[in-house]
């Protein structure tokens, strides 16, 4: 049975906040961070391919605490101004893992549409 649109975006809306998620739980492994530091360590890591706009951080860094996934606290910056600070929470490593393993299987489901193991050069 062919899915609606409206399914069909949803599932398109969880894909992209599923992976922006996922990269911003990696950021927070290497140690607590503020939100324009996952903002520039997710820049920088894909070579300035992937930029995430505040319009779409923020958001996620509100549902990823509401999930008990991060903890926030508020520090002092390296340039003295006070910002909330994230941190990966136990949950939030757990939920990381089960998270990469899925991706995984997307990139290879992907390459493997992508490039068939028939496909001749």
């Amino acid at each position: 049975m062919p899915r609606s649109k409206n399914a069909r975006y949803q599932n398109r809306i969880e894909l992209v906040q599923g992976t922006l998620d996922m990269l911003i739980l990696r950021t927070l492994l290497w140690g607590p961070q503020h939100g324009y530091g996952i903002s520039r360590a997710i820049q920088t890591g894909s070579g300035d391919v992937l930029t995430v706009e505040t319009g779409s951080l923020y958001p996620a860094l509100h549902r990823l605490e509401r999930q008990g996934w991060v903890s926030t606290e508020w520090k002092v910056t390296e340039n003295k101004q006070r910002a909330k600070f994230y941190r990966l929470t136990a949950g939030g490593r757990k939920h990381l893992v089960k998270e990469e393993t899925r991706w995984e299987e997307i990139v290879q489901a992907v390459g493997s549409v992508m490039k068939p193991a028939t496909e001749s050069r």
